[in-house]
């Protein structure tokens, strides 16, 4: 049990001399499905490491696609560098892999890394404290697993016995996969841990993220997520044996305060931090559950969006270099779930509701003039399709020399809409079809009686609107129609069969529920 977790009472100098060694594979064994996003999830562990947790750049080695002899090379020559550190007082060396495992090897570019010898080099290192952290698995689909056939999962057995100073983190239980996801750009398990360093995980506020408080906010934060996902529950493990000083510091970030800039969110919701804007890469996440409720990040422009209990909200915020920066909810978009509907999120399976406005359609065969009026309607929205009904009235009519009258349409109309949305705006795409009823009423009444009709139609439309709060909207639509209609220019020729093409605009407003 997590509440059972812990590493002793007293951290480690913060202020010791720090090597890593960082490897991020997509590229496994030939048979292995490549990976999307284990290389940028090293990238990922390497900038945050370097930005806050005291390991300089001459200190640190990224390793991106390389074969196992180049990563066997890169640890002879950072032990040494750690053996000559030693001299002058204590170390940490820090090992992460993202990529291809089962559960005898790291599967690199072209051939295998035994984790028999990854576990000698821990052993045999001259450094005080070791930590390693494995984020590797097995295969999958949609949110695709690490590794390729499914197989006993990379996990060190419960049993072993580690060596004085060493820490070994892996992302999965040996039972489970180890995923990653499309929508984070990355694995959940590194997502998770990169928002622990970023400041999430600092539970007793004294602006350090120890090892203990990664591991626990990363474990909570993965599993949260992955309970939702196709292949299940995702437990990351710990093993430790460490001996005097047990709380190791991975990073301070209110120590790098002033060349950094902080996010500060309000109580109770979580947030997702993207850069720059909503299609930016996704930088952190912070749980409703975290008690410290601030992030240090580059300054710079980012896009927010914290989850309420019935809305969300989003917006951009500007984070300043030196500064601590307030995220107001007032000064954020609110946005009702029932359009996360469309945008693929689960909070609804379904949103409906009413709508109306006003329409025009130019002019047909049997008329004079276009035929403008106003419109009901109905719509229900599904994750990113849509279905709609309106029933419209509009009045037109003509004059030939002989007969002058007035037609009023009723037309009721359906459509099938493809929906994308981009912030509060949106755009459909449709297809749809439906009937008129053309009632004539002519001026001169004792020539002519009144007339009926009833003329089919088809149509392909387009629309544009924008998201306003509680759920209001405003859409605009542009719509290109063909009608199947009897003409009968006067009392004296028979009704004849014509195919009218008609432009309708719609200007509608609305509100889902």
């Amino acid at each position: 049990m997590l509440s059972g977790l812990s590493f002793g009472p007293a951290p480690l100098r913060a202020d010791m001399q720090r090597f890593a060694v960082i490897v991020g594979n997509n590229r496994g064994l030939s048979d292995d499905e490549p990976l999307r996003y284990a290389v940028s999830d090293a990238e990922r562990i390497y900038g945050v490491l370097r930005e806050l947790g005291g390991f300089q750049p001459h200190d640190m080695v990224l390793l991106r696609d390389e074969a196992p002899g180049t990563l066997r090379q890169t640890l002879s020559s950072m032990q040494e560098r750690v053996r000559a550190a030693a001299q002058s007082g204590p170390s940490m060396l820090l090992f992460y892999y993202s990529g291809h495992a089962d559960a005898a090897a790291l599967h690199l570019r072209d051939g295998s890394f035994e984790l028999s010898e990854l576990e000698q080099q821990a052993h045999n290192s001259p450094a005080n404290v070791r930590v390693l952290v494995l984020d590797a698995c097995q295969s999958g689909a949609l949110t695709r697993v690490k590794g390729g056939r499914v197989q006993q999962a990379f996990a060190l057995p419960a049993e072993q016995k580690l060596a004085a100073g060493e820490v070994f983190l892996t992302a999965s239980s040996s039972s489970e996969d180890a995923q990653e996801s499309d929508e984070l750009r990355g694995s959940f398990f590194t997502h998770a841990f990169v928002s622990a360093l970023l400041g999430a995980a600092d539970d007793d506020h004294d602006g350090a993220v120890e090892l203990e408080e990664a591991y626990r906010y990363a474990y909570q934060a993965t599993l949260r997520a992955t309970s939702r996902t196709r292949a299940g529950a995702q437990h990351p493990t710990y093993h430790y044996d460490l001996r005097g000083a047990s709380n190791v510091i991975l990073t301070q970030p209110e120590r790098h305060a002033a060349q950094r800039a902080s996010l500060r969110f309000p109580d109770g919701m979580s947030f997702l931090i993207l850069r720059d804007s909503a299609e930016g890469a996704i930088v952190a996440e912070l749980s409703e559950r975290s008690p410290t409720r601030s992030l240090s990040l580059a300054a710079g422009r980012y896009f927010v969006r914290g989850r309420g209990q019935d809305v969300l909200f989003e917006g951009s915020v500007y984070a300043t270099e030196g500064g601590s920066t307030p995220v107001e909810l007032e000064r954020l978009s609110r946005i009702e779930y029932a359009k996360l509907v469309r945008k693929g999120r689960s909070e609804r399976l379904v949103a409906h509701g009413l709508e109306a406005g006003v329409r025009g359609r130019s002019v047909l065969p049997g008329s004079d003039v276009p035929c403008g009026g106003g419109f009901l309607g109905y719509a229900v929205d599904f994750a990113q399709l849509g279905a709609r009904v309106r029933l419209d009235l509009c009045k037109t009519g003509f004059e030939n020399g002989q007969l002058s009258a007035d037609v009023y349409a009723y037309d009721l109309d359906f459509r099938l809409y493809h929906v994308w949305d981009v912030s509060a705006f949106f755009v459909e795409l449709g297809l749809g079809g439906g009937a008129s009823v053309w009632s004539q009423r002519f001026v001169t009444r004792d020539v002519a009686p009144a007339r009926d009709a009833v003329a089919p139609f088809v149509s392909v439309g387009a629309a544009t609107g924008v998201d306003f709060t509680s759920g209001f909207y405003a859409s605009l639509d542009a719509a290109g129609e063909t009608h199947f209609l009897q003409v009968q220019p006067s009392t004296r020729e028979p009704g004849a069969l014509a195919i009218g093409f008609a432009l309708r605009a719609t200007l509608a407003v609305g509100r889902r529920f």
